[in-house]
């Protein structure tokens, strides 16, 4: 399969897995609102989220599939699977020991998380029993992504993606119970946060059968302290911080921002909204990137990684630049339009509209990262992109505190999206200067033109978006019509950035004869010779 098929199908799951995690946000806005029982549950829910990201996604998406690549290209299929084995059960008992703590010591993480919360006991405690109800989840999805790894690094990554609709279709479920037996928000937050934890046992079941399936399930054993178990852990101690900056960032957000009523609110629910390209496009980029860098540079193959990481780069950037120049220009709408109702009202739109343009000026920086941190980690440098993290997390703190008494939880995304651009231009210009930046410089011509055809296509799309303004007055209109008129933005948008990107060649969408023959029907073979003037696919021009 190709790489961008490898693309589409991580990013094409991930999309299925984003807009049914948008109904369930929807759902829960409208049920929860934004208020201090929104803001207990969305730092509840984090809490294992941040943890599995950190010392699960970021570990074995980092430290492990390299060293699993490595085992399968030079060992073998046999010590690959033992390999595999004894690294997911050393995290199997890290996991069990770490669950066991935060139970008995939830009440101090709580603390330590949302500290503006110890002034309202009652906030504070409804807080902490959500989280201890859904802290197990960490444990499944930990397993979870150990298991998708392996299936990474087999090159299987569509099941892997796949996974996390099954907590989305859960949580819609409960929602959907919701909707027509809760009354009270307390009651309602906890029946969720049950939710949580069947939806993550969910996940674990369906990757695991997949696992099985290739002959490569791991088997629970006592973890063996050999050679490659210590390789893993010196590559996965600098991976964890490393793997989980964005979620540190965000911890220090909720943290500061606890302090104001409703920020985590405002602040989580245009987090959801920017995580929608960045999951399909960055996190694709980064599960698929990994493995094929590992698996070429194992092999010596200089020059297809330079290929696959230059056809990343324009495959990220192609796709990132436009949403989030749409995701600045029509904030509002999109708030409006999908959260504003129930419980959630046109103050909580506005102001997580605010956030929600900040954080896509940060956009394109969350998803380079994903395109550059697999250079360092396919070569086993887990050390560099950790020391750059945590310069990261500095700026994040810092700019935190500086911003936060001055714009509020805008602020906060304003450090977000300060600290990603940082990230991104040290990761850059270190490869750079170790002559392991593997771009061709027609990459730089490339990406000034999707530049300039994102901000042609941001100044058509804003026109629009005035000239509809009046049709997203909730008093005024429904749900339908407002959905339509929002509809009609993003084709206005999408519709003018791929007719740009045709015209001015950057990427051709349809060759003269393929136009022909959706139009005129023709059969395969009267098209078979191709015409005169027939145009050749721009990705081709690619290096």
């Amino acid at each position: 399969m190709s790489l961008i098929k490898n693309f589409a199908s991580v990013g094409g799951a991930t999309l299925l897995s984003r807009l049914l995690g948008f109904a369930r946000d929807i759902m829960m806005a409208g049920i929860l609102g934004a208020g201090p029982v929104a803001d207990a549950f969305v730092a509840a829910f984090r809490l294992p989220n941040m943890f599995r990201r950190i010392l699960a996604e970021g570990v074995f998406n980092t430290a492990f599939i390299p060293l699993f690549a490595k085992a399968l290209e030079q060992k073998g299929e046999e010590e690959a699977r033992r390999f595999s084995a004894n690294i997911v059960s050393s995290l199997i008992y890290i996991l069990l020991a770490l669950t066991l703590l935060a139970e008995i010591f939830m009440p101090q993480l709580i603390l330590v998380l949302t500290t503006g919360f110890a002034d309202d006991q009652q906030k504070f405690d409804l807080t902490v029993l959500l989280a201890r109800i859904c802290f197990p989840y960490l444990a499944c999805m930990s397993l979870m992504a150990a298991y998708g790894a392996i299936l990474n690094g087999l090159r299987k990554f569509f099941l892997a993606a796949l996974a996390p609709t099954l907590l989305n279709v859960v949580l819609v479920a409960v929602l959907g119970y919701l909707v027509f037996v809760a009354h009270d928000t307390r009651f309602a937050a906890i029946v969720i946060s049950c939710g949580v934890l069947v939806g993550g046992i969910a996940q674990i079941g369906l990757v695991a059968w997949a696992l099985k399936q290739t002959g490569f399930f791991p088997g629970l054993t006592v973890p063996k302290i050999d050679n490659d178990l210590k390789k893993f852990w010196a590559l996965a101690i600098p991976a964890i911080l490393t793997g989980g900056v964005t979620q540190i960032n965000i911890l220090v957000g909720t943290n500061i921002a606890s302090s104001q009523e409703s920020a985590i609110a405002y602040l989580y629910y245009a987090d959801r909204l920017y995580q929608l390209p960045l999951g399909m496009i960055g996190i694709a980029i980064g599960i698929v990137l990994l493995p094929e860098l590992s698996r070429l540079l194992k092999s010596g193959e200089q020059q297809k990684a330079a290929n696959v990481q230059s056809k990343s780069l324009f495959f990220g950037l192609m796709l990132t630049l436009p949403a989030a120049v749409g995701l600045y220009v029509i904030a509002n709408p999109l708030l409006v339009t999908l959260f504003q109702r129930g419980a959630f009202d046109g103050q909580a739109a506005n102001q997580s509209a605010q956030a929600l343009q900040v954080f896509a000026l940060g956009l394109p920086a969350f998803v380079l990262v994903k395109v550059f941190q697999p250079s360092y980690f396919a070569r086993e440098d887990t050390r560099t992109p950790a020391i750059f993290a945590a310069v990261s997390v500095v700026l994040n703190i810092g700019f935190s505190l500086l911003l936060f008494p001055r714009l509020g939880h805008v602020g906060i995304a304003w450090a977000t999206t300060i600290s990603g651009w940082a990230n991104v231009i040290m990761l850059i210009m270190t490869l750079a200067f170790w002559r392991e930046l593997m771009l061709p410089l027609s990459a730089l011509g490339r990406t000034f033109s999707l530049m300039a055809i994102s901000a042609i296509m941001g100044a058509i799309l804003y026109f629009a978006a005035d000239f509809l303004s009046p049709q997203f007055v909730v008093e005024q209109f429904p749900l339908w019509w407002r959905a339509s008129a929002l509809s009609v933005l993003v084709f206005v948008g999408a519709g003018s950035y791929f007719f740009l990107l045709h015209l001015f060649g950057i990427q051709r969408l349809f060759t003269t004869t393929q136009i022909k023959r959706r139009l005129l029907h023709f059969p395969a073979e009267q098209a078979a010779q191709p015409a005169r003037n027939e145009y050749r696919f721009a990705a081709n021009r690619v290096p």
